[in-house]
């Protein structure tokens, strides 16, 4: 078995972290490209393959990590609670983010992203360690049909079974009855990040994880690849085929058919970065690769970091208010955006212009973290 590290796997960790702090800081919300938005309820777009791509590079990561830690003659029980304290850190980081800059802990939300990623990792955490990937399977089969059943065939109060629009749906119900005020300021109703929809999105992380089994089997590299092109593919095909027959592909619900979809993309574009990188034969494709991807692996090696610290940034531009001569308040955000909104290039392109600045100066961060070497693990 082959424990070396993927260049390929920061690499792709750092494109999609890249890729979130793109989506998630537009100069105006009002004027995007419609690749850089969600999906208003279903169907996709670039933007909603994000969050499932971190869920499935988290699950490969975990089952590489935990075949070195295996190999290691780690202890199983120990090594359930070190991810369990890594989940649970994970979890208050992204808690605290949403609980600044107001701390209101009466309407403060307790989902997020970082909440799923920690519950995912919590709940995947035994199913790794004490499960073969025939067993992986069949958890993933079961859930994603307890899920369907959950979200067809019980009854809402008051709406009925099955009805799957925006704050109607099961998941909704129980995050109300169980979240109450601490759900999703947009919405207030349903929550993107609910807690219904974690069992599907774990089903996105074990998908990772059976991939990180591949990578990690003595199967040779090319054929890796291949069987990561054909998982793709299939997993593209059994998407779209149950968006047809089951339930639609949907983010906010994450519905089995946008898990299998996703995850199908994820080996695609997994599998663009693991062949130049650490597969091809040719050293000076795997030279020129290198090259043109270190932004992301550097971007890739801290990436929890930058994940937190960006959103913190964001947080504190919309936080920070300077007077006006005519009384009024501008925050710190809209005082930097200012003269990129004045130029002359259309609205929604200083919008993206601002993401791409945003970006750099996150970028700047993780360069030089990156040359001090330093690497914030949890």
């Amino acid at each position: 078995m082959n424990h070396q590290r993927l260049v390929s796997l920061d690499a792709f960790r750092g494109f999609t972290i890249a890729a979130m702090v793109l989506v998630n800081n537009p100069g105006d919300w009002g004027h995007l490209y419609g690749p850089l938005e969600h999906a208003r309820w279903n169907g996709w777009t670039f933007t909603d393959c994000i969050f499932p791509f971190f869920l499935f590079i988290g699950g490969v990561a975990m089952a590489l990590s935990l075949g070195r830690l295996a190999a290691a003659g780690a202890d199983r029980p120990r090594l359930l609670a070190k991810l369990a304290r890594r989940a649970l850190l994970i979890f208050l980081i992204g808690f605290l983010l949403n609980f600044m800059p107001y701390f209101n802990i009466d309407k403060v939300r307790i989902p997020g992203v970082l909440q799923r990623i920690a519950l995912c990792t919590l709940l995947a955490a035994p199913i790794v360690v004490y499960c073969g990937w025939r067993a992986q399977l069949a958890i993933i089969a079961g859930v994603l049909a307890l899920y369907s059943v959950l979200m067809l065939y019980v009854p809402v109060p008051g709406i009925g079974a099955g009805v799957l629009e925006p704050g109607q749906d099961f998941g909704a119900w129980v995050d109300r009855t169980l979240l109450g005020k601490h759900l999703w300021v947009q919405s207030k109703t349903w929550d993107p990040e609910g807690i219904v929809s974690t069992l599907p999105a774990l089903c996105s992380q074990l998908f990772g994880v059976l991939a990180g089994r591949w990578l990690a089997s003595n199967v040779d590299r090319t054929r890796q690849v291949a069987g990561l092109v054909v998982a793709g593919i299939a997993c593209v095909a059994i998407g779209m085929f149950l968006d047809i027959i089951l339930m639609p592909i949907n983010k906010s619900l994450w519905t089995p058919s946008y898990c299998f979809l996703m995850t199908g993309l994820a080996c695609l574009a997994f599998s663009a970065f693991y062949w130049p990188l650490d597969v091809s034969p040719s050293s000076r494709v795997r030279t020129l690769a290198a090259r043109w991807t270190l932004p992301f692996v550097i971007y890739g090696m801290n990436a929890l970091f930058i994940f937190a610290f960006s959103g913190f940034v964001a947080k504190m531009l919309g936080y920070v208010k300077f007077a006006q001569p005519d009384g009024s308040q501008h925050t710190l955000g809209q005082v930097l955006y200012a003269p990129i909104a004045a130029l002359t290039i259309g609205a929604v392109n200083t919008s993206l212009l601002h993401a791409v600045l945003f970006d750099a100066c996150m970028f700047l961060v993780a360069w030089g973290m990156w040359r001090k070497r330093w690497f914030v693990k949890v």
